[in-house]
């Protein structure tokens, strides 16, 4: 059995780390496994702009705890406002990587995002020709389709639409959650691809209703079930290129998640790593851990790997805080349910 891993220092392609006590609280949390994080722009008010991003980026360095190497790839939220020349103008200054699309009303944060994907052409026929991605949140918004349904719907009414109507445009579809997703990227050219959380690898719906409701495992896209968290499982450890990892990891305050109407989020961000090599080793793909977490992502995006390396290393049971203190209340840390054997020297 295999008792040490060292690999290139992970990155993580999809991350919120919200503003205020909370920023300062679960940034290190995440400095100190990943180099880098594309940072999700769905604040209060959202990142919009370039000058938005720009301060949003001053305030994570500011935060950043002396000593700490990390690098916040900056994104923009797309609006039906969204000035082309502003993204182009931000693209070529190095300031954003990325551009998220919330379809208005999916998820956390998400009342700014699109409703009239005509109103954006623009934008997306500028971001196909200077080759910057494009992140989706891909679920569909429409009350008549089942939440379980919803991924699969926004790829044959919303996604593949758009791709088609877009011809170059390079598209991330974040945090996939179904079989659906990873047949499509599949299918598709090197222009797509997709990222895949930590804690969509360990748990199915059953985790979240049986036995009594547990809000801590509640995310958006929600758990599906046990036949799309395998197929998830396949696509990660796989060695495809297309797929790489994204956390997704979301803090909320306990008292916002255990409520009568609870906030979508599971944080991950402290023991992601001990939990993939878990999960990768249970797939017999040990050696396929840094192409999913620490090549894939930079070579989609255009970036050189990092250069530092991380080394895992197996034995007792690894004791993680089950939350984190912040400004603003406890956030209660992404519980596998199984111990966890792999830690990080």
């Amino acid at each position: 059995m295999t008792e040490s891993l060292t690999i290139r220092r992970p990155d993580d392609w999809h991350l919120h780390l919200r503003d205020g006590a909370m920023l300062d609280a679960v940034l290190p949390q995440s400095a100190r496994h990943f180099a880098r994080a594309i940072v999700m722009p769905n604040l209060v008010p959202p990142v919009v702009t370039s000058a938005d991003a720009r301060a949003y980026r001053d305030r994570i360095m500011a935060a950043l705890p002396g000593g700490m190497d990390f690098t916040p790839l900056m994104t923009l939220y797309l609006t039906e406002e969204t000035d082309p020349d502003d993204v182009t103008a931000a693209h070529a200054s190095g300031l954003i990587s990325a551009v998220k699309l919330y379809p208005a009303g999916a998820t956390t944060n998400s009342a700014s995002g699109v409703r009239d994907f005509d109103r954006v052409r623009g934008v997306l026929d500028k971001m196909a020709e200077i080759g910057l991605p494009l992140c989706v949140h891909g679920e569909v918004t429409d009350p008549e389709v089942d939440i379980f349904d919803r991924e699969a719907a926004f790829i044959d009414r919303v996604l593949d639409p758009v791709r088609r109507a877009t011809p170059g445009l390079r598209v991330v579809m974040e945090h996939v959650t179904t079989s659906d997703a990873v047949d499509y990227v599949t299918s598709q050219d090197r222009d797509l691809a997709a990222t895949i959380t930590t804690h969509h690898l360990v748990i199915n719906r059953n985790h979240i209703l049986v036995g009594g409701i547990r809000p801590h495992y509640y995310c958006l896209p929600v758990a599906k079930r046990e036949t799309h968290r395998l197929a998830l499982r396949a696509a990660a450890t796989s060695g495809d290129a297309r797929f790489f990892l994204g956390t997704d990891s979301a803090p909320h305050i306990d008292p916002l998640k255990e409520s009568a109407c609870g906030c979508a989020g599971c944080f991950t961000a402290p023991n992601t790593m001990s939990i993939l090599a878990h999960v990768f080793e249970e797939e017999n793909a040990l050696k396929r851990l840094e192409g999913f977490t620490s090549l894939h992502g930079p070579a989609f995006y255009g970036l050189p790997p990092n250069e530092a390396h991380m080394t895992l290393t197996r034995g007792d049971p690894v004791a993680y805080p089950p939350r984190i203190d912040t400004g603003d209340g406890p956030v209660t840390v992404f519980d596998p349910g199984f111990p966890l054997h792999w830690r990080v020297d």
